[in-house]
């Protein structure tokens, strides 16, 4: 009988880790922005999959929890930017997985592991960035370029779940090993 390409094992972490993320979306929502995005700990979960199993599973965590996100509380302006906001921006979240690789020592594993949250929520920001830049261009006020619009739009969300990753995931990843 051949073996499956994900073990069932991580297939099953992973599903409890997107409905994790789900959970978590809905209870710890501290701010809810006009026009999408809320600060949350959503993506918590994502951070520890891509830390636990690398980069392609994180990607792929992060993907189907941003269709999962999208199903359950959809903001369509484009079919493009709904693939842009949703699989694509929490896909990215999976390349936190890519800097922790080989196990070191506590101090340097806390150092990875911050950098490995910053490089995927920086890949996430600049997702969404594009996303506003192209899609939601009519919300800026006039005189601000759109650009800086879009940036400090979801920076307003990004930066202040990734300091709160980053200090909740240094606790919990002495507790779980990565595979």
């Amino acid at each position: 009988m051949p073996q499956p390409a994900i073990p069932i094992r991580t297939t099953a972490e992973i599903s409890i880790g997107i409905s994790l993320a789900v959970f978590l979306g809905f209870v710890t929502k501290l701010v809810q922005l006009p026009y999408g995005g809320s600060i949350n700990l959503s993506i918590l979960p994502i951070l520890i999959l891509a830390m636990r199993h690398g980069v392609k599973l994180g990607t792929l965590a992060g993907g189907l929890y941003g269709t999962v996100a999208f199903i359950l509380n959809p903001y369509v302006f484009h079919p493009i930017q709904v693939i842009v906001d949703y699989p694509l921006a929490f896909g990215l979240l999976g390349f936190a997985g890519s800097v922790i690789e080989r196990p070191g020592k506590d101090r340097v594993l806390r150092i990875r592991i911050a950098c490995g949250i910053v490089l995927g929520n920086v890949l996430r920001l600049a997702a969404h960035f594009i996303s506003g830049w192209v899609f939601f261009a009519e919300y800026a006020p006039e005189g601000q370029p759109v650009w800086l619009y879009s940036l400090s739009y979801n920076a307003t969300y990004v930066i202040p779940e990734t300091i709160a990753c980053i200090l909740l995931v240094q606790f919990i990843m002495r507790f779980v090993q990565r595979k």
